[in-house]
């Protein structure tokens, strides 16, 4: 292999032309099973069908009373607010860190998000929970980041003591572990995206788990007016008046993204087992390199790697800018390398720094500024992100992203 850097006219290590990273795995399997739900119906107004499987396996996977599909899992997120039955001026504990999905739902509650620090890992930073409790505080909302769980033993402990209601963005880590515990399990609610970067993938979609029967019919109510409601709500129950209306949304699923997502569910094992595998190659691989931190899973967790996200430490590369880093590893043909940029500190969007021009009731009610948050500024400033393989014909492609790594890392002198 060339030690003269692709950048610098050097010859490229991954020299593939294929797509380096497919996702997700469209078998015949899966053409099947869409060509089957067309003729079954492409419309479910109820629990029937493919909507009534889907939701009964995942409900049984993680031994919840009820699951509920929608149509997005921002939509899940919107639907477990609105079941928490916030009221205007409640506070809600928000990881600060996160994708901004996770949190903007809460503005169409009234509901204000409280921003909080994370761990160097990403993760919401539980020793930094209590400082924002307040005597309006009513729940803690986690999200599992790029598939490693939070430590929920003590969240779950601080949400007990303070008697808040714990909520669970589950959209990167589904199958995901913490003291052999499914994440989605330990809170009032749990949410997770089938979008089609997913693990487990409709398309798009999402799914709401509770066992909590309130919070089940007033998300029934938000966005499965009419017939679920009518059903699924008992007559004698307050909320029952309102059935045939809801509150007027339709955040059903289709049909056949709710099919394809069955067929991948029932894959995840599989692909999980993969891409632990590949995961762990990657870690060792590159574990020694100076300038990388690779991602570090605690025993009492199972990560399951809906990306492989470093911490690049330009210190020990001469002071080495990270945006040179990476487009030294894109000429190298890394083509999947991201360094991401909407999944960022919320601190950095308008719409925590400003959003009463989109919802005038937070007029002055949030300003939070660059600054506020080290923690995750400095984990985001550093990330460069890979997707994690599962398939054994793509460990060729692994091992030469490992080569690209050590290449530029061995040579780095020469950007400098």
């Amino acid at each position: 292999m060339s030690t003269r850097l692709a950048i610098n006219g050097g010859e490229k290590t991954v020299n593939i032309n294929r797509s380096h990273f497919v996702w997700p795995p469209i078998s015949e399997k899966t053409r099947a099973v869409v060509e089957r739900q067309l003729g079954a119906g492409i419309s479910i107004y109820n629990k029937s069908g493919i909507i009534a499987e889907l939701e009964d396996q995942f409900a049984d996977y993680h031994n919840r009373k009820h699951a509920l599909l929608t149509s997005s899992g921002t939509a899940a997120l919107h639907s477990v607010f609105v079941g928490a039955n916030f009221s205007p001026g409640d506070e809600v504990l928000c990881p600060a860190y996160t994708f901004y999905a996770t949190i903007t739902p809460i503005f169409f509650t009234g509901a204000i998000p409280v921003l909080v620090d994370c761990r160097e890992d990403g993760n919401l930073d539980p020793d930094a929970i209590e400082a924002k409790i307040t005597e309006r505080t009513k729940a803690i909302v986690v999200t599992h980041m790029w598939g490693l769980p939070c430590e929920m033993d003590a969240i779950s402990a601080i949400a007990a003591r303070h008697n808040l209601q714990l909520f669970e963005d589950v959209s990167h880590a589904h199958g995901a572990t913490y003291n052999d515990q499914l994440v989605g399990t330990f809170g009032d609610a749990s949410a997770f995206s089938l979008q089609g970067q997913k693990t487990v993938t409709g398309g798009e979609g999402g799914i709401l788990l509770t066992d909590n029967d309130e919070i089940f019919y007033r998300a029934l109510l938000l966005g499965h007016y009419n017939k679920r409601c009518k059903t699924e709500i008992p007559s004698a129950h307050p909320l029952a008046r309102y059935a045939t209306t809801g509150m007027g949304l339709k955040l059903r699923i289709h049909p056949v993204a709710a099919a394809i997502a069955k067929q991948q569910f029932a894959g995840l094992p599989q692909i999980l087992a993969g891409r632990q595998k590949m995961a762990q190659k990657m870690v060792t691989a590159l574990a020694d390199l100076p300038g990388i931190r690779v991602p570090v899973t605690p025993n009492q967790a199972t990560h399951t790697w809906y990306a492989f996200v470093m911490q690049y430490q330009a210190e020990e590369l001469g002071g080495l800018p990270i945006e040179r880093f990476y487009d030294a590893l894109q000429a190298e043909g890394c083509k999947e390398l991201d360094r991401p940029g909407s999944t960022c500190p919320l601190n950095y969007h308008p719409l925590f720094q400003d959003p009463g021009q989109l919802f005038p009731g937070y007029n002055g009610q949030l300003n939070y500024r660059a600054g506020d948050f080290p923690v995750a500024e400095n984990f985001h400033s550093r990330c460069l992100k890979l997707p994690v393989w599962h398939d054994p014909k793509d460990e060729e492609i692994v091992d030469l992203y490992i080569q690209a790594f050590r290449k530029v890392v061995a040579n780095h002198h020469a950007l400098l």
